[in-house]
């Protein structure tokens, strides 16, 4: 399940799996108002009675919720109807829509140790597990370089704002991108910023050029190619991409999200302070401080030090620590659904 804002909406059926809009919003923009924030009160509201239907419907033997807004009405259902559950929080600082139903849950995960200093994430319940990360074992670095078309000795900056646009990042990057080309190469995920970013690249000099390639997304293998090529990567600190710069040993200038109750910084500040990378705050975020972050990271010695640091805080085993939690919890209900139909769910898995 999902909301009508998220990208899941693109992504999850062109996976091939099956999506249930509700009516709640993923995410409410910074600033909407108070109407805006009126109309998602009343959505959020008209999502739990779908969501209380659909699994009535489905009757899963177990709910996996990853926070944010969809949380709400489907936790309260999961508990009205008696379906097991598990809630994963992959920041430090618990969202508040996690805060206010992680009692609900049956079991609740932690992506950080940290967050378990805190109530209700504190009792024997949470299980620390880190983030679910993108197989990055599907190729090699020489391969992802090579296919990338970065060259020996070049060094590769992936810029990345998350699923949404980072409007911040990009005119910082966009204020330096000449000086930043002639030492680096530059791949950047820009989103719906695909044209404004296509017209930079045609407004630097011919040399330059073809060291700038800004695309929408990196989808179907294209990221995980990204990771792996990448000398550093520039980007917020969602608890997904912190994870994935972790798991692929990859340095970080990290930029984090101001709002949504400034849980990015958390996420960040946790980065930083193991060595994986350097924080610039989002107002500080200008071509001149983002120039002397990647003057720092152009030497070889600061990069090998950070990307050891990313190493060390990787969880590349959460994905199946989830998996575990979430079998052990499941209802007994479903050993008696027939082999077919479990053979159906092993395809979809």
């Amino acid at each position: 399940m999902g909301g009508r804002r998220g990208i899941e909406s693109r992504l999850v059926a062109a996976e091939g799996f099956p999506l249930t809009l509700l009516a709640a919003p993923s995410l409410r923009p910074a600033g909407a108002g108070p109407l805006a924030a009126a109309r998602d009160v009343i959505a959020l509201v008209r999502s739990l009675p779908q969501s209380i239907a659909l699994i009535r419907r489905l009757q899963p033997d177990v709910v996996f919720s990853t926070g944010g807004y969809i949380a709400i009405p489907v936790l309260v259902a999961a508990a009205l109807t008696r379906t097991p559950s598990l809630l994963w929080e992959g920041n430090v600082v618990a969202g508040r829509s996690n805060r206010l139903v992680a009692r609900l849950a049956t079991e609740r995960a932690v992506a950080w140790e940290a967050t378990r200093a805190h109530a209700p994430w504190s009792d024997a319940a949470t299980h620390h597990t880190g983030t679910p990360v993108r197989d990055l074992t599907t190729t090699s670095r020489t391969a992802a370089r090579r296919a990338l078309g970065v060259g020996d000795g070049e060094l590769l900056l992936l810029a990345f704002g998350g699923s949404q646009r980072a409007l911040r990042l990009e005119l910082a990057l966009n204020g330096a991108l000449e000086s930043t080309l002639s030492g680096w190469r530059v791949l950047h995920a820009v989103g719906d910023g695909i044209a404004a970013a296509e017209a930079r690249r045609a407004e630097l000099p011919a040399h330059l050029r073809d060291r700038y390639r800004p695309v929408e997304m990196l989808l179907s293998g294209a990221m995980e190619e990204a990771l792996l090529a990448a000398d550093l990567l520039l980007g917020r600190a969602g608890a997904s991409t912190i994870a994935e710069a972790a798991a692929a040993g990859l340095p970080a200038v990290i930029v984090p999200y101001p709002y949504a109750g400034g849980h990015q910084r958390a996420n960040a500040a946790a980065f930083v302070a193991a060595g994986a990378g350097l924080l610039i705050d989002d107002a500080d975020c200008t071509p001149e401080r983002l120039t002397e972050a990647l003057e720092h990271f152009h030497a070889p010695a600061a990069r090998t030090a950070a990307a050891a640091a990313a190493r060390s805080i990787a969880r590349p085993d959460a994905a199946d620590a989830i998996a575990t939690i979430l079998r052990r919890i499941a209802s007994p209900r479903s050993g008696a659904r027939g082999v077919a139909d479990r053979g159906v769910r092993g395809d979809q898995r």
